[in-house]
């Protein structure tokens, strides 16, 4: 158990420490900068507090004693441990390395973060980065997360917040789907159309849409339930119904003309759409592998 007494001693041990390794009050004063007499002193409060002889002193030489000798073998390792304590915090603050977790919704993890990723890796090297697809609130703290991703209109005000861009929800379908059924012109018809939702709860078949004013509640089904973005996006594409995506889940295959978006103007009720939210904890001494992710992606991702 570390004691009040063992603290005021620490400093103590590790200037006797110096005082040996330099051979000399004279050569240890030097290196860190007091007196011999000042340093002289503290030995003898040591000394004192020890309750026993550390050196044997004489006009010309310093000679330590067989319970110092004892008591030097000890120090050095936690004189090394503190050595190595500082060149970690420094390295900390001088080295991209070290392990980063970064959690951020499935969608965005799979879309957006995973072309990102290798570039990062391979600009830097000694980095290793942990990806959690987390759905849903993220507790940075409860996670154990560096940097979280968040598709929300109301990020966490106690993080630190760097906006990436905005996103919203869109319905989509396949132009095959859409000949076949029709296209709907109300959000009131998609109860009359083969949808994909996610099956995640009991309320995830249940979309809201409102446009101004109007707001619409509607249930609707399906043949075909996944809580993954990209096999619902294929399923889209395949004819099975209307589906709801980030819009960077299915710009380009909007762009390709393999899905075509559906009551445009309507905005569907949701969580995951706002802005796109960098947060991290707040802290005056930020590692530089966390500086180096979040300027790379401020700088790419933008």
């Amino acid at each position: 158990m570390i004691s009040q007494k063992l603290i005021a001693l620490l400093p103590d041990l590790a200037s006797f420490t110096l005082v040996v390794q330099e051979g000399s009050f004279t050569a240890a004063a030097k290196k860190i900068n007091v007196t011999p007499s000042a340093l002289s002193k503290t030995i003898t409060r040591l000394e004192h507090a020890l309750s026993i002889k550390l050196f044997e002193r004489t006009t010309r030489k310093l000679i330590i004693t067989e319970a110092g000798q004892k008591i030097y073998d000890q120090c050095v390792p936690m004189v090394n441990a503190a050595k190595q304590a500082v060149e970690i915090s420094s390295d900390e603050h001088t080295q991209a390395a070290g392990s980063i977790t970064v959690a951020a919704p499935e969608a965005f993890l799979n879309v957006v973060l995973q072309p990102f990723v290798i570039p990062f890796l391979k600009q830097y090297p000694q980095i290793q980065l942990k990806l959690r697809a987390i759905d849903g609130p993220i507790d940075i703290f409860a996670h154990g997360i560096d940097i979280a991703f968040l598709l929300t209109d109301k990020p966490d005000e106690n993080l630190v917040l760097k906006e990436i861009g905005k996103t919203c929800l869109v319905l989509c379908a396949s132009p095959d789907y859409l000949k076949e059924k029709g296209t709907p012109s109300h959000p009131e018809q998609l109860a009359q159309h083969d949808c994909l939702y996610l099956a995640e709860n009991e309320t995830d078949h249940i979309w809201g849409l409102i446009k101004g004013d109007e707001s619409h509640t509607i249930t609707v089904s399906g043949r075909y339930a996944v809580n993954h973005s990209q096999m619902r996006l294929n399923g889209v594409i395949n004819g099975l119904g209307i589906g709801i995506f980030p819009d960077f889940v299915v710009q380009e295959a909007i762009r390709k003309g393999d899905v075509t978006e559906v009551l445009c103007g309507w905005t569907v009720k949701s969580n995951y759409q706002g802005i796109i939210a960098l947060q991290y904890a707040q802290t005056k001494y930020m590692p530089t592998k966390l500086k180096v992710f979040i300027d790379y992606a401020m700088q790419h991702l933008r």
